[in-house]
C-alpha cells in the first residue's frame, strides 16, 4: 500500500544541534532538477547540495550549478577517497553527492537538502537513519512518459530504458517518509522546502 501524497512518518530526529539531512528522489523524469531550480530561485534560504555525475551536460546546463561533470577516472577517485555520502549507477552514469559540504551544513545546525536516485536514497538511510526522505511523483505514468520522451535528449533505446527502470523506482514510493506529486513545479517545491524546514512529527 503505497502512502497518499504529502503523507509523513514520524520525523526521525537527528542528533542534538545537527541540521537535518532531506532527501529527495523519484522516477526519471519526474522533475526533480526543475523543481530544485525553483527552490533555489524562490527559497534562497534553503541550501542545495550539487552532485556530482559523469554523464554529459544537457543544453543550458552549468558546471556547478545543476551538476559538477567529472569524467570517469575522477569519479572512481572520488569514490576510493570515500568522498561521496552516496553514489551510484544510473542509465550507465555515476552520480554522487560530495560528503564535506554536506556535512559542514549539518554540523552548523542547518538542513541540507540533496537530489539522490533511488539506489543513493537507500544507502543514505542506511548509513543517516535520521535522514528524512522525499518521493516525488508525477501526476500520472502518462505524464511521467510524455515529460521523458518530449525532453528530447535521448535517444530511443535511453529513453526505454529509463522508462522500465522508472516502473520500479515508482514501487519503491512506500519507502520514503513524504510523498509530493509534481502536477505543479511552484506547488512542489514549495511542499519541499515546508517538508525540509517542518517534517511532520
Amino acid at each position: 500500500m503505497t502512502p497518499a501524497p504529502d503523507a509523513g512518518r514520524s520525523a526521525r530526529q537527528p542528533a542534538s544541534g545537527r541540521g537535518r539531512l532531506v532527501v529527495l528522489s523519484g522516477p526519471s523524469g519526474v522533475g526533480k532538477g526543475t523543481v530544485l531550480a525553483e527552490i533555489r530561485a524562490s527559497h534562497p534560504q534553503i541550501w542545495v547540495s550539487v552532485s556530482a555525475t559523469t554523464r554529459a551536460p544537457r543544453a543550458g546546463e552549468v558546471d556547478g550549478e545543476q551538476y559538477r561533470f567529472v569524467d570517469r577516472s575522477r569519479f572512481d577517485q572520488m569514490v576510493e577517497a570515500g568522498d561521496f555520502l552516496e553514489h551510484a549507477t544510473y542509465a550507465d552514469n555515476c552520480y554522487g553527492t560530495p560528503r564535506r559540504p554536506v556535512e559542514e551544513r549539518l554540523s552548523r545546525g542547518e538542513p541540507a537538502l540533496v537530489e539522490v536516485e533511488l539506489q543513493g536514497a537507500r544507502q543514505v538511510r542506511a548509513s543517516m537513519p535520521d535522514a528524512f526522505l522525499i518521493f516525488l511523483a508525477p501526476p500520472s505514468w502518462d505524464e511521467l512518459v510524455r515529460r521523458l520522451v518530449g525532453r528530447g535528449t535521448e535517444d530511443e533505446a535511453t529513453v526505454a530504458r529509463r522508462l522500465a527502470i522508472a516502473k520500479d523506482e515508482l514501487s519503491a514510493e512506500g519507502e520514503f517518509d513524504a510523498v509530493v506529486v509534481n502536477g505543479d513545479v511552484r506547488a512542489a517545491a514549495g511542499r519541499v522546502v515546508t517538508l525540509s524546514l517542518n517534517p511532520p512529527g
